[in-house]
This record gives C-alpha cells, structure tokens and sequence, in this order.
C-alpha cells in the first residue's frame, strides 16, 4: 500500500457517466463535457474527489470494454477527457477512473492467449454473462497491457483507479501491478464484495466496504443495531490493512433511499458514513435524495444510472434539504481529517439506541443513533453538541429525541 497520503483527505462523488449524461443508449457525441458544469456543483457539496464509472470504448454498459486506450464515442474524444481532467483539477477534485480489467468485452482485439479458458476448454465467461470474456492474469502480457493501460490514464491526469470485479482476480496480480506502476501516489481500490483478507494479499489502498453498507440499512430497517455494531467491530479489522471505500450507494445498487423503510433514517445512515473510519463516497443523486431501484433483468441498473439536467438550477427544489444534509456531515468529516482512519467502538447498545464513539490517537467523536420513538439519554458528560438532527433545541447533549441521531465532540 503506498498510495494513502492526499487519499487521506479525499471525499469522492461518483458518477456514472453513461447514464450521468443521457450516452448510455445514444450514438457518438461529445458529451463528457457535461460534467464540467456539475463541478462547482461537488465541490460546494463538499467533494475532493470525481469518481468517475467506464469511459473507456465499450459495447453498451461500459463494462464490456473494447479500447482501453480509447474514450467511448458516446461520451466524446481524448480532448473531452483532457477538459474535463483540467477543469476538475484545477477546483482542486482528484480524478478516479474505473478500470474494468478482469473481463473485455467480445469486440476486444485480443490475442486468443489472452483470455482464460475452462476446463472443457472454452473461453471463460464473467458470471454467466456471454458477453464479458474473462482475461488470463496468469498471461504476462494481460500485465503489461494493465500496467500500460493504467500508467497512460495516470500520465493524462487521473489520481487513481477503482478495479472493477478485483475480487473475480488473484489478488497478486494487483501485487504485481502495484511494483510496476510509474505513479507511485496512484490510489488503487478493489471492487470486492468481502473484503477479509483480500486487501493485504493484494496490497491495494482499498477495498469497497459493503460489509458495513448492507449493516447500515439493514440494522435501520431492522431496527438492530446490535448488526451495524458487529460490522463496525469488523471493519476496524479492514483498517489495520487499508482503508476500505465506505458508502451507502454506487451505480450497482438500489438507492438509500429507495432502500430505508423508514425516510426519516437517512441522516442516521449518513451519520455513520461520515463519521467512522474509511474514504467516504457519494453517489450521484444520492445527495438529492434520489430514488432507484436495481432489478436482476436486461436493463435492470437503468433507475440507479440516471441522466442528469444541464444543471443544478434544473434540480427539483424537493431534494436540496438532503443536500445540505450531505453538507453538513461532509464539512464535519473534513474538520475532522484523522476519521479516515479512525476505529469505532459501540456501548450503550440496544435495538433501537447506540453510542459509536470514532477515536485516532487523542481524537474522539461520539455518532448517538436513536431510531426508536421515545427519546434517549446517553452518558456523555463534557460533550459538546456537533451536528444533530432534530436540531437542537437547548437540550442536553446526551439527549436524542426519538428517530433522531447527533454527533458530539
């Protein structure tokens, strides 16, 4: 792991950019371009960070890439990448690309011995999709072209990648890449689904979390919070190996709030994502409490992989609430820049009630969750009221009303 240190301060907003600027199901065009004019846009959310899903050539999705070296027609050219590239760096955004190098699609100009093979000898398939031919890792020209392809894309800007489907490869693979990268402060997270060892044996930065993101709804809806605090004692596991890629929504799954049975849980929910340990993301629309839900059929991710309008005055007024939600919690986050890799310990733990207390040496804050209906007390003597919700209204520190959560120092 050598590429934490900016990563330390980095809040992403990812986005889907097929969807993002109405390419996904269109012909060539230069439409990347859109994006520049939603920048501000992230940064007054409070982002450090662009996390953009496939740009590279590919059949539909983007995730069936055909021309790594290549933008995808659809969204536009070389100079549309340079553009965009500039115009985020100079607002001070990182750039992260998605690297989508453990399958290709079927029009990838590839040598045969470059794609892996099943027993029976036919050529390996990612998870039953016909269309997503898996590469061989074991073939050293799938490394060098991996290594060329990241180091061009790092050459022309980009701060990092996110690797799709890491853990469908041996982890060290991603090892070996690593020693052969020329960017030695590139930022490298894994697409995995659990994330146990995966992260030192592959010596990446980063694991996406999802561990934690299933608990965070789940406990809410459940009204468990006894899961969020198993998760939690697991994830400062994670942390002696990396900083996993916290979040409670991406491009592959049904929206937060679409998820949460209960709507007045979705600050609990970004309380904890803001406040424990990890590299926090927001998927766009998220912040404008948007709503999707993901379906297992042909066109299935459409409702979580939106086009956007032309801009944010085009917004409906309906969702600015929750983004001056996401800006509070995100200013707090970036007061607070040691919580990247702080650890969080639960007490005063019941169904419905808890006390996370965040600490990093002698930095410590207190997240109080209360999604049941009568108020709480908590014991927090000496605390000072940080970000809550109900507002505070002159009480107690420790108190939180019923469904409601606050953040102490």
């Amino acid at each position: 792991m050598t590429g934490m240190g900016w990563a330390d301060h980095v809040i992403w907003w990812h986005v889907y950019p097929l969807g993002f600027t109405g390419a996904l199901h269109a012909g060539p065009g230069h439409r990347l371009g859109r994006l520049v004019d939603w920048l501000d846009y992230a940064v007054e959310l409070g982002a450090s960070g662009l996390q953009l899903g496939p740009v590279f050539a590919s059949e539909s999705h983007g995730y069936d890439t055909v021309d790594h070296f290549r933008v995808d027609p659809r969204l536009g050219d070389d100079a549309d990448f340079d553009r965009l590239v500039a115009a985020a760096r100079g607002r001070g955004l990182h750039v992260l690309l998605d690297g989508v190098f453990n399958h290709v699609g079927r029009g990838f100009h590839a040598p045969d011995h470059w794609l892996r093979r099943t027993p029976g000898g036919d050529v390996a398939v990612f998870e039953g999709h016909g269309s997503l031919l898996a590469l061989n890792h074991d073939e050293p020209e799938v490394l060098d072209h991996v290594v060329t392809v990241m180091d061009h894309w790092l050459d022309r800007g980009a701060s990092g990648w996110r690797l799709d489907a890491a853990y469908a490869v041996p982890p060290v693979f991603w090892r070996r890449v690593r020693e052969r990268l020329t960017h030695a402060d590139a930022w490298l997270c894994g697409e995995v689904i659990h994330g146990d060892t995966y992260l030192r044996e592959s010596g990446l930065d980063s694991v996406t979390q999802y561990e934690l993101w299933k608990a965070t709804w789940s406990s809410l809806n459940d009204g468990n919070l006894f899961e969020l605090a198993h998760a939690l004692q697991r994830h400062n596991g994670f942390l002696a190996d990396g900083v996993p890629a916290t979040f409670v929504g991406n491009h592959d799954v049904t929206r937060i709030a679409s998820r949460l049975t209960d709507e007045r849980h979705l600050g609990h929910a970004l309380a904890v994502l803001f406040t424990v340990g990890g590299v926090p993301g927001v998927y766009y629309g998220d912040e404008q409490a948007f709503r999707g839900v993901k379906e297992d059929r042909d066109g299935g991710d459409d409702e979580v992989r939106p086009e956007f309008p032309a801009t944010p005055a085009d917004l409906s007024p309906l969702g600015w609430p929750t983004y001056r939600l996401h800006q509070r919690l995100i200013g707090l986050r970036r007061r607070h820049p040691w919580l990247t890799h702080a650890r969080t310990e639960a007490s005063d733990l019941t169904n419905t009630a808890v006390a996370l207390t965040s600490s990093s040496g002698d930095d410590r804050l207190v997240t109080l969750l209360n999604i049941g209906d009568e108020p709480v007390d908590f014991p927090v003597e000496g605390s000072t009221l940080l970000e809550s919700d109900p507002p505070s209204d002159g009480r107690p520190a420790g108190r939180v009303p019923g469904h409601g959560w606050s953040v102490l120092g």
